[in-house]
């Protein structure tokens, strides 16, 4: 079950950015996306590529810039570097982020078990620029990792200038490098799907300003109601 589920958030994360088109059999064959700009289909364990529209082609990423992120925080974690349980104190520049969010306010208590869950279901900004003051001191440092992890993972069709996904002048990626960064985070790190797999849950849950939080990505109501799988 692990295995389809890996391969299933792969391929949903990516298709919400990245919708990729599909043909039509016979003579005449239909393009059914013509506005998709470029797209992948990807077998996570196995990386074989079942289609692709230009792949290569470098283009915004948006908030799936935060898989790398992600990947940081999960290695982070695994290192015993920080752990679920850690508090952090929110700083003004994490709480001044503006696009999604979940409202910190500066001097804020968290735990990352709660900003992992903002970042995974709510892709919220602020969360993502507190995790990397916390990992690297500050966003600038942070991004310098996430580019250092893209090269590690071998792909030449990415440049990160933030680690949110806010447009920037140089700010790219591709289908395929997203695709192999998906692969990467879901294979060499399944915990993710502990929290990209849940539609609702709470921040702050113990406290007076408990807050409901929703997953951002519909599919994932689509699939715990009719899986029966949340």
């Amino acid at each position: 079950m692990k295995k389809v589920l890996s391969i299933f958030f792969c391929i949903l994360s990516l298709s919400m950015l990245f919708p990729f088109s599909v043909y039509a059999e016979g003579e005449n064959k239909t393009e059914l996306i013509p506005g998709a700009v470029s797209g992948v289909l990807m077998e996570a364990n196995s990386g074989e590529i079942v289609f692709q529209k230009e792949m290569d082609k470098e283009v915004s990423v948006a908030s799936m810039t935060k898989m790398v992120a992600q990947i940081l925080i999960l290695d982070a974690i695994r290192n015993e570097k920080i752990s679920w349980d850690d508090v952090v104190t929110v700083s003004q520049n994490a709480a001044d982020m503006g696009g999604s969010q979940i409202y910190l306010s500066v001097g804020e208590k968290i735990s990352i078990r709660d900003l992992m869950k903002g970042i995974s279901m709510a892709s919220a900004n602020d969360a993502t620029v507190q995790m990397a003051e916390v990992l690297a001191g500050s966003e600038d440092a942070f991004v310098k990792l996430m580019n250092e992890k893209v090269y590690d993972l071998g792909l030449k069709h990415t440049v990160f200038k933030n680690c949110t996904g806010l447009d920037e002048e140089g700010h790219y990626s591709s289908a395929y490098d997203m695709a192999m960064i998906a692969r990467e985070l879901v294979v060499n790190y399944p915990e993710i799907l502990e929290f990209s797999s849940v539609y609702e849950d709470y921040l702050r849950e113990n406290t007076e300003n408990k807050f409901w939080l929703v997953n951002t990505n519909k599919v994932v109501f689509i699939f715990c109601n009719k899986i029966n799988y949340c």
